[in-house]
């Protein structure tokens, strides 16, 4: 374990890629859903996971986790082949989750403890005390004691990522974090996800919000079982790739240091 260890603190010190997605084929019963995917994610980076639904997205989160084996291919994550291991926490999309459960706040958050603790440790001093904090970070420290079901979409978001803080991740992969949630909520997950990796932790994000990609993510990753680009915004964002993505026409129209993507209907207009 101590070689292990030294390993992954060799590559973070090298500034080897986090995670290396090298020729990955994989999918379910027999049928593929994702082949010859190739990228690597450098620590600290925030991935845009851009796609249409069925595309393959929560597939490569899967196999980030460990929670899929490759057909083809390797995942690696700091060096070693992708395994279930508490330094990568996954976010669910909230439409995913069984709001009826008779859980407060807190219990969901210390649920981001578990992964940690083990099946027989119970929480001590310093999980109560990570949750706390995980709770201010997110703002929510106020609600620590409602029922999650009797909170809002944004409010059940920004618990689900204090869930995820909590567990103390070097690496975050969070599925639509802001479908349905308002204005002011979604401005504080991007700032509070640009803080975490700011820190080196490294973000992937699955979104439809080409537009907000496009102006916050560090890299972006355009999927549709197979890669069609994956770099820096400026340079992935194109009509040509997002039309071979998407199997449709979209357009590009930048004013100033915004970019907002428009698909065209079939009378020749465009729609947001």
């Amino acid at each position: 374990m101590q070689v292990e260890a030294k390993l992954e603190a060799q590559l973070i010190e090298a500034g080897s890629p986090v995670i290396v997605v090298d020729r990955l084929t994989t999918g379910y019963h027999r049928e593929p859903v994702l082949e010859e995917i190739s990228f690597a994610v450098p620590r600290g980076a925030l991935v845009g996971v851009i796609g249409p639904n069925g595309g393959g997205k929560s597939t490569l989160f899967r196999a980030i986790l460990g929670l899929l084996e490759p057909w083809r291919g390797q995942v690696l994550v700091a060096g070693r082949p992708a395994r279930p291991n508490p330094d990568i926490t996954y976010v669910p999309q909230t439409d995913m989750v069984d709001w009826a459960f008779p859980v407060t706040v807190w219990d969901v958050v210390m649920m981001g403890r578990y992964p940690r603790l083990g099946f027989l440790r119970r929480p001590g001093a310093r999980d109560r005390e990570l949750v706390e904090w995980a709770l201010e970070q997110v703002r929510m420290q106020d609600y620590r004691n409602k029922p999650i079901g009797a909170l809002s979409g944004g409010q059940r978001q920004r618990v689900f990522l204090a869930r995820a803080l909590a567990q103390e991740p070097s690496i975050l992969l969070l599925d639509e974090p802001v479908s349905g949630v308002d204005a002011p909520t979604q401005h504080f997950i991007f700032e509070l996800l640009e803080q975490l990796c700011a820190e080196g932790r490294t973000t992937l994000v699955a979104s439809h919000d080409l537009s907000c990609v496009a102006q916050r993510f560090s890299q972006v990753l355009l999927l549709n079982r197979r890669m069609f680009g994956f770099g820096p915004p400026e340079r992935v964002f194109t009509e040509e790739l997002l039309n071979r993505t998407f199997d449709t026409h979209l357009l590009l129209l930048r004013y100033g240091d915004r970019v907002i993507v428009v698909e065209k209907t079939e009378d020749g207009s465009g729609v947001c």
